[in-house]
């Protein structure tokens, strides 16, 4: 039975519904995990149709799988495109796309703020095969005009930016980009579509780390790519399939579509007590700076209430003692764990500098904005009055 679709479904329960019938797979309530590494065809000639093209159907779980290609249709769903692709990791569908959209004597130009491994494989790995890297300062979308060229084939870059909240005007790069005949690729990890849709605002792609807010709950590694449904079946043929193999279990596509059914509700949370907890902090005398798109200090909070539906759970701050301060407020933590990966129901912090962002040089850091004595805080699910105590108690600082 089809739901009616007289008016638009709300977010969350096309996160819980989308793409599944219960009647169509003798009535269970759950997706069935489809644990099987290639498919079985009827007679020689629908193999033969199907590794033509010619008919729709799974051959093997490397191409596709039911399972994940449920999840890949949810997610597709959630940021407002035609077709998703799932792989093994985050990293894994960034790098299954570019090498998939570019080729020796193309440019790529990102934001000067990256993820540590995102930097390091565009300066390590496609800057190694003829792959130009251009660094620009996205937050004025005028330094792309200036630098783009006629052999930018990528505008690349995340909001808000892992680890220190910068933010870029997806609507004003895209149609800069567009101008030029550029892709728009977004790292859309930090706010989920929850709160974010970039290509509704002109990307022609979304990226996430899976492992994160879509999943949740810190027990699966896994990536997602999502844009025009032509552009997606090559990255899965070529990129996936062909280059890196990333490809994501279907035993994770089950455990990220749980996740998905608690997104409205957690990033709700996440929102609610993100914004206590920056609150707080930047009361506090020690601390020097917070970066929070949702405190009007934030100098591009204006820029976050335009095309953001909420402010998240990433906080980024610094103490006024720099490095060592940061380091033994973090070592002073008992309930906050210390940990990389975010998006987590537990709360966890981490030391970009010599964590996440080691791949940078502390040059390269300097440049990039990701000073030594940066604090990076995903804020979770916990009672916020608990983490404000431990907070507190790690400052040396009253609790409210």
């Amino acid at each position: 039975m089809a739901y009616d679709t007289s008016r638009p479904l709300g977010f969350a329960t096309r996160a819980i519904h989308h793409g599944y019938h219960p009647e169509d797979n003798q009535n269970a309530l759950t997706p069935p995990l489809h644990l099987t590494s290639t498919f079985a065809f009827q007679t020689a000639e629908q193999g033969g149709a199907l590794f033509a093209g010619e008919s729709e159907g799974h051959i093997y779980s490397r191409i596709s799988n039911p399972t994940v290609a449920l999840l890949e249709s949810r997610i597709a769903e959630l940021e407002g495109t035609e077709a998703g692709l799932c792989t093994a990791s985050g990293m894994g569908a960034i790098s299954a796309t570019m090498w998939t959209l570019v080729k020796p004597g193309d440019e790529i130009i990102t934001d000067k703020t990256l993820y540590g491994c995102t930097f390091a494989f565009m300066r390590d790995g496609l800057s190694r095969f003829g792959i130009r890297i251009t660094h620009v300062d996205l937050r004025d979308p005028e330094n792309l005009r200036a630098a783009i060229s006629d052999q930018t084939r990528i505008v690349y870059f995340e909001t808000p930016a892992n680890p220190n909240m910068r933010l870029v005007d997806i609507r004003a790069v895209s149609d800069i980009a567009r101008e030029h005949g550029a892709l728009v690729v977004v790292d859309n990890t930090y706010a989920s579509p929850m709160l974010t849709r970039p290509i509704s605002l002109g990307a022609d792609f979304v990226l996430h780390s899976a492992t994160k807010y879509l999943g949740g709950h810190g027990d699966l590694v896994a990536g997602a790519v999502c844009g025009r449904a032509e552009a997606i079946h090559d990255i899965r043929m070529v990129g996936v399939k062909d280059m890196t193999g990333s490809v994501m279990a279907p035993f994770n596509a089950m455990l990220v579509m749980r996740g998905l059914k608690t997104l409205q509700l957690r990033m709700q949370r996440h929102c609610e007590s993100g914004m206590k907890v920056a609150e707080w902090l930047a009361a506090q005398p020690g601390v020097s700076a917070v970066h929070y798109p949702g405190l009007a200090s934030h100098p591009q909070h204006a820029l976050a209430r335009r095309q953001m539906d909420g402010f998240g759970g990433m906080i980024a701050f610094e103490l006024e003692g720099g490095y060592e301060a940061g380091i033994a407020m973090m070592n002073r933590l008992s309930l906050i764990r210390r940990a990389v990966s975010l998006g987590d129901a537990e709360t966890l912090v981490q030391h970009p500098a010599s964590m996440t962002h080691s791949t940078y040089s502390p040059e390269e850091r300097a440049a990039h904005g990701i000073s030594d004595g940066l604090v990076r805080l995903s804020v979770g699910l916990e009672d916020v009055a608990d983490l404000l105590e431990d907070l507190a108690s790690a400052l040396g600082a009253n609790a409210p």
